[in-house]
């Protein structure tokens, strides 16, 4: 009985996440299609695909790399857009295998601490709100921190989300020092014994200093309680982003030690590619995507799904 409900959830996840990814894979799996409709694979054709990938968001990186694998098998022959649609998302998927990744909770840690940044409007809030519904479905306890203290609505965001999966919120008043509260919420979660602390944070990224230095004073006061926390520094982002993705991974990582990424709202835009840009790039893991605004349209990252997805294949 379980075993059909899990296999019901798996193929409605499927079904939503080829349904949110439909704009990539039209603008994708449409420009092979034209490119090779009776056409030999040569050097234009090559050239042509290649262009088509990077305008994608895949990178030139990864455009050249899938390029390359095709050529070397394939140069000079008759080839089918379908038959290239396969290939390319066995290749999407091999560099998309070592960062599938989903975010394990360490028993040994009661808190295991999450912190959550990105910069504002990337979807952080409702992305915590999300995990921590799925933690609660694995029978996890878990307490979320509204430490984005400068935006009285992340707070009330939070708190929507904190009620509505039974999750207590530690708060304050808007302004309030956001290291402060990240102590006193640890405090609280281990006195409570919870097996997960999720910490929103701020992502006023045009004052990156102010923004560093309150990061950097959240990770030293919770050290100050548990040494080894926080256990995992997930950065989220839009992916409507596209390309603009490498530059907040970079600035990201200059300040916390980013374990993982999410990439939210797939579903808005064309720009699913990047996801594999990002994998090439920066080796990553993915923790999980984002498709919809459910919390069932959140879900840990699968390579194989996600590759062909992205190329209108079945997954």
């Amino acid at each position: 009985m379980n075993n059909g409900t899990s296999e019901e959830k798996k193929s409605g996840w499927l079904g939503r996440l080829r349904q949110g990814l439909s704009r990539s894979s039209a603008k994708l799996a449409g420009g092979i299609t034209d490119l090779f409709t009776k056409r030999k694979l040569d050097d234009a054709a090559l050239e042509e695909l290649e262009e088509l990938l990077i305008a994608a968001d895949l990178g030139v990186t990864t455009a050249a790399k899938l390029s390359a694998g095709l050529a070397a098998t394939r140069f000079g022959q008759d080839v089918e857009a379908d038959e290239i649609r396969g290939v390319l998302a066995d290749e999407i998927a091999a560099i998309l295998e070592p960062v599938a990744k989903p975010l394990t909770v360490d028993g040994e840690h009661r808190p295991h601490v999450i912190l959550v940044s990105g910069v504002n409007g990337s979807g952080k809030t409702t992305t915590i709100g999300k995990l921590a519904r799925h933690f609660k479905d694995q029978g996890l306890s878990v307490m979320l921190a509204a430490g984005d203290t400068f935006r009285a609505a992340a707070i009330e965001q939070l708190q929507i989300w904190g009620e509505r999966n039974n999750c207590p919120v530690v708060a304050s008043a808007p302004g309030a020092d956001a290291a402060g509260l990240a102590f006193d919420a640890l405090a609280r979660a281990k006195a409570d014994g919870m097996d997960i602390l999720m910490i929103d944070t701020a992502g006023r990224l045009q004052n990156k200093k102010d923004l560093m230095a309150e990061l950097e004073k959240i990770v030293r006061v919770i050290k100050k309680q548990d040494p080894t926390a926080p256990h995992d520094c997930l950065l989220v982002m839009d992916a409507t982003i596209g390309q603009n993705a490498h530059a907040q991974v970079e600035v990201f990582k200059e300040m916390v030690n980013v374990s993982g990424l999410v990439l939210t709202k797939l579903d808005g835009s064309a720009k699913g590619g990047v996801v594999v840009a990002l994998a090439e790039k920066f080796g990553l893991p993915v923790v999980a995507i984002g498709v919809g605004e459910k919390a069932e349209d959140m879900r840990p990252f699968e390579a194989d799904a996600f590759a062909r997805s992205l190329l209108g294949l079945e997954a």
